[in-house]
């Protein structure tokens, strides 16, 4: 989908490790904690003596046989697991099985998943509206402003006297939704609640994350600020004239793949609906809390805009979003209401301590279930649990408690069940849209019972989930741009697909596994497990979106926070030696510490070589001067920065080469 660059650009380097990584071995791609479960998936029908290997020397460190063979039903695959969760000593290896290949190389390290934390955090900073994403933030992913939405208006289901159809309001800021350009209340209500919950959970690891914005130089924690972005847009959301709540903001058809400037059609904010307020209901009430002490103004306003939307949804509880004719873009649509007003009665509740909110939350529902935007009632359980020690009488701690214990005992019992050992893919219907979502909101519901009870085996599950995730698939992808040996490189992202960026916006999960097959495209198989296709086309398991995004944050942050006990984000290891890696086109190379630049002019031209790391900050100008046509070639030591992914951009002659590379200590 790129156009392609005149310009040569070829990063070699000093040592090269010819052999090639096999996929009948199925692992996290990015790593393991040196005191963490360290699983993998290996093709087989029986079992099998495995070893680890250092990745550079090829040294045996460790032996261990794995369990007897079990079929996934939902690949159809004979696999069995090799556990070396004993073996701790950081450093970089491979598991081999001999007749079966090698696997990708990984890391056991602390902090292995601090980079990819981050980088999903950063990612809803690429996804901004309403602003010009600049070089010294986004690096090679700057884009011009688009959709300023300062004129947007009233669509005629949303009109009413006081805002008659055809009624210009500014609803500006907040984030493009997925892998188009609109604004959807709903899924912004998990999205923007679960990073919130991260930061409340987990504030000492989230404070000492500099995701490198325009903010980040105030005296707000970077995760916070992101999250204002998107608040400021969802309260202009809120008819002031009666306290209900827009259900979207969109143009009336899904754009082209454009950059976000040059989709320029009218936008329309459309009808209110009980879904919707209610959604803004819970959220607000969540930000009341937790900016109370950074921005006390803006927290007493929050929670004004969630009592004004909670009366309109007591007086409106059942007014389901219905699609207008003239309107083709996503419809978020849900007929069972239960679940957002106990989500919105629950955060109210913690936030006042009004018991009158307790009472209206219906806490004989036993069933928890999995967070999702179509299933929010987790969520309550989710902030009560946080809570329950400072709820008042009218609570019953021990009823929340269990709760929680109940869903992740169930996930347990799964992921002992399973034969990949993770609790998604128990059941067809977990390869869903989103299907990676699931897998992960199953991670923060075990996350919560892991903080309630301590006890390792929540930690694990929650893991496996992720290992799911970054590579431990029948796939064998790692779900997430810019991250791992074999990332997607072609997602359903209207700005990765436009801009003349060979490589997506790093960060982002897409939805993964899916066996609908909606979009028509060619997929290379039909077991669910297997229904994948790396490719613009298909936006049924290839897209991303702010609500799939928040679980990984969320996942990798905390368990980075748990394992490691660390907050720094920089790197202590230093090294002067090359070490030895595969050259894999297409994917991330990791190089350490050292690597050699080479490009070619075919004119004389002025040129930049910048070195950017994942969230877009400098780290180096290389080259900055007018050269003649010709070869040129320049080294890069790295040694004085940390492990995990950047990115090289050349600029010669107003045209651009981009390159990310991985450094790995």
């Amino acid at each position: 989908m790129k156009k392609r660059m005149i310009l040569c650009f070829i990063l070699s380097f000093i040592l090269w490790n010819p052999i090639h990584a096999q996929e009948n071995i199925r692992l996290n791609q990015i790593g393991f904690y040196p005191q963490g479960e360290k699983v993998a998936v290996i093709l087989s029908d029986e079992p099998v003596t495995f070893t680890l290997m250092a990745d550079e020397s090829g040294s045996v460190v460790y032996t261990g046989e794995s369990n007897t063979a079990d079929i996934w039903p939902y690949s159809a695959e004979n696999v069995v697991l090799g556990n070396f969760s004993e073996f701790s000593e950081p450093g970089i290896y491979r598991l081999s099985v001999d007749g079966i290949g090698e696997s990708h190389p990984f890391r056991i390290a602390e902090k292995v998943h601090g980079e990819l934390a981050a980088s999903a955090m950063k990612y809803y900073y690429f996804n901004r509206e309403s602003m010009e994403l600049e070089e010294e933030y986004a690096g090679p992913w700057a884009r011009p402003m688009g959709h300023p939405d300062d004129e947007v208006r009233i669509h005629e289901s949303a009109a009413t006297e006081e805002r008659p159809e055809g009624t210009i309001i500014s609803s500006q800021k907040g984030w493009y939704d997925a892998g188009d350009f609109n604004k959807y209340i709903v899924n912004s209500g998990i999205s923007t609640y679960t990073l919130m919950t991260a930061y409340e959970h987990f504030p000492d690891y989230f404070d000492a994350i500099d995701l490198n914005i325009p903010e980040s130089e105030n005296n707000t924690t970077d995760l916070l600020d992101e999250v204002r972005w998107n608040l400021d847009w969802m309260a202009t959301m809120q008819d002031p004239n009666d306290g209900g709540v827009y259900h979207k903001l969109t143009t009336k058809n899904f754009s082209g793949m454009v950059m976000p400037h040059e989709a320029t059609a009218f936008r329309y904010v459309v009808m209110k609906s009980t879904a919707a307020t209610l959604n803004f209901t819970a959220v607000m009430a969540v930000a009341s809390r937790v900016y109370e002490k950074i921005d006390p103004g803006f927290a007493a306003q929050a929670l004004e805009h969630a009592e004004d939307a909670w009366q309109w949804a007591q007086d409106n509880p059942d007014v389901t979003y219905q699609q207008p004719g003239d309107i083709n873009t996503g419809e978020y649509g849900d007929s069972n209401l239960s679940d957002e007003f106990d989500w919105a009665a629950a955060e109210l509740y913690i936030t006042t301590g009004n018991d009158l909110y307790w009472e209206e939350f219906n806490q004989d529902e036993s069933y928890v279930g999995i967070p999702g935007w179509q299933g929010v009632r987790p969520l309550a359980w989710i902030s009560l649990a946080h809570h329950k020690d400072n709820l008042t009488s009218a609570a019953d701690p021990a009823l929340i408690e269990g709760r929680i214990l109940y869903q992740a005992e169930q996930f347990i019992d799964e992921v002992a069940e399973s034969a990949y050992g993770v609790s998604m893919g128990q059941e067809s219907w977990h390869f869903i849209w989103g299907s990676n979502s699931l897998a992960l909101n199953q991670s923060v519901l075990m996350l919560q019972a892991y903080k309630l009870t301590m006890n390792e085996s929540y930690l694990d599950g929650a893991q496996s989930n992720l290992d799911y995730v970054l590579g431990r698939n029948a796939t064998g992808y790692s779900f997430v741009t810019g991250f791992g040996s074999k990332p997607p490189i072609d997602p359903h992202h209207r700005q990765s697909a436009a801009d003349n960026v060979d490589d997506p916006v790093p960060g982002m999960m897409i939805g993964g596994p899916h066996d609908g097959q909606q979009d028509g495209c060619s997929y290379p198989s039909d077991q669910p497990a297997k229904s994948y296709l790396d490719d613009w086309c298909s936006y049924s398991t290839n897209e991303v979106t702010i609500n799939w995004n928040a679980p990984l944050m969320y996942v990798a942050g905390a368990l980075d926070y748990i394992r490691s006990g660390i907050v720094e984000t920089s790197s202590e290891l230093k090294t002067d030696q090359p070490a030895v890696f595969e050259l894999a086109q297409n994917y991330p190379n990791p190089f350490n510490p050292m690597t050699v630049i080479e490009y070619q002019l075919p004119v004389q031209g002025d040129v930049h070589l910048k070195v950017f790391d994942i969230t877009g900050r400098r780290v180096a100008l290389l080259v900055d001067r007018t050269q003649a046509a010709g070869s040129y070639q320049t080294e890069f030591y790295a040694s004085n920065l940390a492990s995990g992914s950047y990115i090289y951009k050349l600029t010669a002659n107003q045209q651009e080469q981009v390159r990310m590379m991985s450094l790995i200590k």
